[in-house]
C-alpha cells in the first residue's frame, strides 16, 4: 500500500516497437480490446478520439452486475513513453494510472503502475476490489500479448 491507498503495478514485454505499441494506446478505443468481456466496457461518445494531454474520455462499464458510467482525464502525455490516466468521476475516491513504455530486447515493456482509493465506507469490500483489479490486469497482460504475438513472415 502507498500512503494514499492501495496500488498495483503490472508489466509486460510485447513483440512490437515502442511506436507500435504507444500508437495502439493513443488509440482510446483500443481500451475495448484490452478489457475483460465480463466488464462490459463500452466508450461513450463518437469515435475517432484524439488522446493527448487535457483528452476527457466517457465510459460505461457493469461491475458486479451494477452498471457504472467513468469519466477520466489524460492528465500527462508524453509520447511515446509515458501517459497518465486519473478518474474524474466514477466507482473510486481516487485513481491514478500511470502507463510507462520502455524499449527492451525482444519488443516494449508496458507497465502500468495504479494508485487508488476506495470511497468512504467501502473498508469491507477492500479485498474484493483488490481482486478485481489484479484479475483486470492478468486479462490485459494476456489480451496486449495476443495483439502483438509475431505473425509467421510478420
Amino acid at each position: 500500500m502507498s500512503a494514499s491507498g492501495p496500488n498495483l503495478t503490472a508489466e509486460v514485454v510485447v513483440p512490437g516497437t515502442i511506436g507500435e505499441v504507444f500508437a495502439f494506446f493513443s488509440d482510446a478505443h483500443n481500451l475495448e480490446a484490452i478489457t475483460p468481456p465480463w466488464l462490459c466496457f463500452r466508450l461513450l461518445g463518437p469515435g475517432p478520439l484524439e488522446v493527448r494531454e487535457g483528452t476527457v474520455i466517457d465510459y460505461r462499464l457493469r461491475l458486479h452486475g451494477l452498471p457504472l458510467r467513468w469519466r477520466s482525464a489524460i492528465s500527462a502525455w508524453d509520447p511515446p513513453h509515458r501517459f497518465v490516466d486519473e478518474q474524474l468521476r466514477g466507482p473510486y475516491r481516487r485513481w491514478h494510472h500511470e502507463h510507462t513504455f520502455t524499449e527492451v530486447d525482444g519488443g516494449t515493456r508496458v507497465r502500468d503502475r495504479v494508485d487508488y482509493e476506495l470511497p468512504r465506507g467501502a473498508r469491507l469490500a477492500a479485498r474484493l476490489v483488490a481482486r478485481d483489479v489484479r484479475a483486470i490486469f492478468a486479462y490485459r497482460r494476456r489480451a496486449l500479448l495476443s495483439r502483438f504475438e509475431r505473425r509467421p513472415g510478420g
